[in-house]
Parts: C-alpha cells; structure tokens; sequence
C-alpha cells in the first residue's frame, strides 16, 4: 500500500493515476491523525505527504514519522508538482525501499550464515571428539559417522556448495 497524505481537491486524481502507474493499492489520508492511524493497521511502502499539512503540525508529524516503520517517506508540494513528477518521485522512493530491503535481506543472510558456520563447527569438533573415544560401540560409532558427514554436508551447503549424493541418501 501507498499512504497519499493530503488535503488537495487532486487527491483522488493523482491517486488513480499512481495505482495505475504503480500497480499499488493507494490510500489516501485527508489529515496527519488519519494517516497516522492507517500506519498503526496496514503494511505500508511508501507515504507521500504533502508538505502544506506539515506546516505548523509537528506533534502530528512526529507521530506519523514515528508510525513509519520500513515505509519510505516521500514529501512532495503538490501546489507546484506536477504528475510526471510526483509518479517519478514515487518510483524513485519505491525502487530506494526494494534496494534497502534487498540489503537488510542480505545482512540477514550473512549473519545467520555465520551464526550457522560456529554451530556447525562446534557440532563438528564435538562429533570428531566423540568418534576418537576408546571402546566407541560400533553401532554408536557408525551412527556418529552419518552424523559428522551430514554436518559436513551442512557446510558445504553453507558456504555455497552443492551436497554430496552420499549424506543426501543417508537422510
């Protein structure tokens, strides 16, 4: 969703005309108050503000910036923009947040990837560890063995690779 936060007479104009350009479902709030009560209840990716309601309403402001979230905020004068430009904005802030979610996306990966390398590593260390012990059962040490290969697997998966026939049929 689109959040479009103005009191102009071409509110429902540049609406359709964004939802149309942008496939995106645009909502629009006529005050600060309203918008920022949409933003408590919808999932939102862009909120587009007119700068005249900005004017003299800072607590308003506050609390719609607070509201925000992932939402990018876009502020555009209505009175001197045109629809060309407004629609460029608007996929320019779009594109912005696709970008920036793909990076957090990214940073996420990362991070989990390396959480997963320590554990895997420790599992590892600990299933090498287990299989030098003296008087290991067979059984336990076969079963140990299918283990430690998995988790080999697991890293090879991890870093990338592809997993080996051997420890996919083994699961």
């Amino acid at each position: 969703m689109i959040l479009f936060v103005t009191e102009s007479e071409r509110a429902a104009e540049c609406a359709a005309m964004l939802q149309e350009a942008t496939k995106h479902k645009i909502v629009i709030a006529e005050s600060l108050a309203r918008a920022t009560a949409l933003l408590r209840g919808e999932d939102c990716q862009c909120v587009i503000l007119d700068r005249c309601l900005v004017d003299h309403q800072d607590a308003e402001t506050a609390a719609l910036v607070e509201h925000l979230e992932t939402a990018i905020l876009l502020q555009v004068n209505l009175a001197i923009s045109g629809r060309t430009r407004l629609l460029e904005e608007v996929r320019t802030a779009l594109k912005r947040r696709r970008r920036e979610e793909e990076h957090a996306r990214e940073a996420a990966r990362c991070r989990l990837r390396g959480e997963l390398n320590d554990a895997v590593t420790a599992i590892l260390l600990s299933t090498e560890l287990a299989l030098t012990a003296p008087d290991l059962p067979p059984a336990t040490s076969e079963k140990m063995q299918t283990v430690r290969d998995l988790v080999i697997d697991l890293r090879r998966q991890l870093e990338g690779g592809v997993p080996t026939r051997e420890a996919a049929a083994s699961v």
